[in-house]
């Protein structure tokens, strides 16, 4: 993926150590954006995590499990795939997510905990995630921005740019420099869509 990306002319990597991050704009058309935020707005229900026991308040936006039968999803699963050389078959289902004025979602990582009580379930089910995959889908009037906490990085949303970064280490641990949080939305509302990759099979 890394020689497939350094030779990609739209894709750019992000200047910090120790995390690899891209970007690559005009991942999406608009008319690809609008169609994906009806789709999120159809089934929007309050975000979760996946261990929620003494979080409340932590996550407070919206999410959408996608129609994965819908052309533009599909078309959007391939070019995904195509893009990062990461096999389908590892690739979580599409999710999208909606944050209205003053929605956030507070510092995480992606990755898996394999202390947790819920990585024995995850790891029957392809395993770590591996890397992230996030197309930003409106423009935001204020806030809304990503920001890696430990890198200095802070990212604004840009209507069909695409985020893409690895989770791990160079050894494949968990990189916990890849901690990020969705800073709340100031003015306006932010629609994003998210895919995640594990390192086999999801099931």
């Amino acid at each position: 993926m890394r020689e497939r990306l350094a030779h990609d002319p739209s894709v750019r990597r992000f200047p910090v150590d120790n995390v690899e991050i891209y970007s690559a704009d005009a991942f999406l058309s608009t008319d690809e954006c609008r169609h994906l935020i009806a789709l999120i707005e159809s089934r929007a229900s309050p975000s979760r995590l996946i261990d929620e026991e003494n979080w409340e308040g932590y996550r407070t936006s919206y999410s959408s499990d996608i129609d994965t039968d819908d052309e533009t999803v599909h078309a959007l699963e391939l070019r995904l795939s195509e893009f990062t050389g990461i096999a389908l078959a590892c690739g979580e289902s599409a999710q999208g997510q909606r944050y209205q004025c003053g929605q956030y979602f507070h510092e995480h990582c992606d990755w898996f905990d394999t202390a947790a009580g819920y990585w024995r379930k995850e790891r029957r089910c392809g395993g770590q995630r591996s890397w992230t995959a996030m197309i930003y889908l409106n423009t935001v009037d204020e806030g809304g921005r990503t920001d890696f906490i430990h890198l200095g990085l802070s990212i604004p949303p840009q209507p069909g740019s695409l985020l893409l970064w690895n989770n791990a280490l160079p050894d494949g641990a968990p990189n916990p420099l890849t901690m990020h949080a969705a800073r709340p939305v100031v003015r306006g509302v932010k629609y994003v869509v998210t895919k995640w990759y594990r390192v086999r099979e999801w099931q």
